[in-house]
């Protein structure tokens, strides 16, 4: 008999891709399996999950407001009304395992199917643990996280470090002349990275644009900078840099990551996960506009591993192309980097993810 599978969550990138590479990872251990994602109603899943073959049922829930105001008991009726749709997903599906992965969503149907007796799986990215799945814990089968000391927010029993899941395309093999011919870049010359953000990180690149002439002047140094879209059009008014190579967005990753020394970063779970396994030295950048700070806590998890250099976002301006400059310079600072990082990459986070599925079952 197939098995079938309900994978809830959703809100942000972080939360969705690593669900869908779940769900592919399900589909190659049980081909004839049936999946269905639960996500939030116009919210980013409703469109990315079908664009990647799966169904996928909205619920009208919505994130809480971290502070007093009346709007939370809008939020309150909205989980209500979520939670009912979701035990009668839940009870007219009857999945034989559901996999939370964090985001508003994922609450309510985790609920629902604990009501039912369905084994239920959490998977949190995040070094500080979201409010959705704290709430989930304790009545969650099993816990699978991405860092170490997560016993703080969850039963310990229960946890397995499985690491996150990475898009496949990172294990494409590349030479450096392919990925600097994509780039209509030199093969030859030290490369810097720098990632904006899809939407576009306004510090991180008003960072880069203040210091555009020091990025200019930097001998046999090339610069790929990723603006993200809403960030583009302040600098289409640069006049072409022929060592800068400017993007609103990069949709060969795999080549970019092939071309760097050196990669400047936010802090999201699954992008760190991603640079662990590319194994280049990195800077990270958390961004401060996110629930409990939770970048930086994931970014510090790696500066105690002497694996990143990070710089707060309120102190980026002079110190980003300071901190490119001396490190593109120091080769033994760059390998030690470079090692430490590699050690801690999980290169098959979506099986070790199934594994611990197939228990459940």
């Amino acid at each position: 008999m197939a098995k079938k599978f309900i994978i809830s969550g959703g809100g942000t990138g972080g939360h969705i891709f690593p669900a869908i590479s779940i769900a592919n990872a399900l589909k190659r251990r049980f081909p004839d399996s049936e999946i269905l994602f639960v996500g939030a109603e116009n919210r980013m899943e409703m469109e990315k999950v079908p664009q990647a073959g799966y169904n996928i049922i909205g619920l009208p829930v919505a994130g809480i407001i971290r502070k007093f105001t009346f709007r939370n008991f809008g939020v309150l009726y909205k989980f209500y009304k979520s939670f009912r749709k979701a035990r009668k997903i839940v009870k007219d599906f009857k999945p034989d395992v559901v996999i939370g992965v964090g985001g508003y969503a994922s609450a309510p149907v985790l609920r629902a199917a604990s009501g039912f007796k369905i084994p239920t799986l959490i998977q949190e990215q995040n070094s500080y643990a979201g409010l959705s799945n704290k709430m989930l814990g304790n009545k969650a089968s099993s816990i699978c996280v991405a860092y170490k000391n997560m016993d703080k927010f969850f039963p310990r029993g229960k946890i397995q470090i499985t690491g996150n899941p990475v898009r496949k395309d990172l294990f494409n093999e590349i030479s450096i002349n392919d990925a600097a011919i994509y780039f209509n870049l030199s093969p030859n010359r030290k490369t810097v990275l720098i990632l904006g953000g899809s939407l576009g990180a306004r510090s991180i690149n008003e960072s880069v644009l203040n210091g555009i002439d020091d990025l200019k002047k930097m001998k046999d140094v090339q610069v790929i900078w990723q603006t993200g879209k809403n960030f583009s059009t302040q600098v289409d008014l640069l006049d072409d840099i022929p060592n800068i190579t400017v993007v609103d967005f990069i949709s060969r990753m795999d080549f970019a990551y092939q071309l760097a020394d050196i990669i400047v970063s936010r802090a999201g779970a699954c992008t760190i996960s991603e640079l662990c396994i590319v194994g280049k030295p990195v800077v990270l950048i958390p961004s401060t506009n996110v629930a409990e700070d939770h970048q930086t806590k994931n970014a510090l998890s790696l500066v105690d591993e002497n694996a990143v250099i990070m710089i707060k976002d309120k102190e980026l301006n002079g110190n980003l192309i300071n901190t490119i400059k001396d490190l593109i310079n120091d080769k033994q600072r760059c390998d030690v980097l470079s090692e430490n990082i590699s050690k801690l990459a999980i290169i098959d986070s979506d099986e070790r993810i199934v594994n611990e599925i197939v228990k459940l079952l």
